[in-house]
């Protein structure tokens, strides 16, 4: 029966093992997409559907890379694909002027750099201790969870995953200006969080 099973996929690559999947990267895989999605259900189905879109293009994988690093890549698509339902219409074109305006404050025109009066102020000392990192994360993770969808869709895309500007405007379908006053806004965000929370 062994010999059927695999008379019928004979171009696997010998190291794909879909019965495997779930316990060897589940894990590491839902970590993937909470730290990206902050959604514990979303994470979930997420992987499932990682799961479920790897076996029906099963046939296609031919082993160039580990099974891990196209099982994420299948992840990152998905993940892609929500932050595109999710940022679409978020942000009107009054939104960002009003923020454009905002900014200007915080900003110099010339060279894009905090002004004196904005400048953040000493951050707290450098985390060494494993747990005070582990509670940092926590309390980052929280501040995130406060942005608007479209927000921590670019700074997720821009900080953690470290994708280009041109492929963030092109994902969720921002211009560039657009983008540079929503990371603006993003980091000002996260600093007063930060600054009430952590310091």
């Amino acid at each position: 029966m062994q010999n059927n099973k695999q008379a019928e996929m004979p171009d696997l690559p010998e190291l794909t093992n879909p019965r495997q999947w779930v316990c060897n990267y589940a894990d590491y895989l839902y970590c993937y997409a909470i730290i990206r999605i902050n959604d514990q259900e979303q994470a979930r189905d997420l992987v499932q559907e990682t799961f479920l879109a790897a076996l029906e293009s099963l046939s296609h994988f031919e082993g160039k890379s580990t099974e891990k690093t196209w099982l994420t890549a299948i992840l990152r698509n998905k993940i892609i694909d929500l932050y595109r339902k999710k940022s679409s219409g978020l942000y009107s074109q009054n939104e960002i002027l009003e923020e454009e305006h905002e900014q200007q404050d915080f900003f110099d025109e010339q060279d894009g750099h905090w002004n004196n009066a904005y400048r953040p102020q000493e951050f707290a000392a450098a985390v060494e201790n494993p747990l005070q990192h582990k509670e940092f994360e926590r309390v980052l993770q929280g501040c995130m969870n406060k942005l608007p969808n479209l927000w921590y869709a670019v700074f997720s895309m821009k900080h953690v995953d470290e994708e280009s500007t041109e492929i963030i405007c092109s994902t969720l379908k921002v211009t560039p200006a657009n983008f540079w006053v929503i990371i603006h806004r993003a980091k000002l965000s996260l600093r007063a969080c930060l600054q009430k929370y952590w310091i």
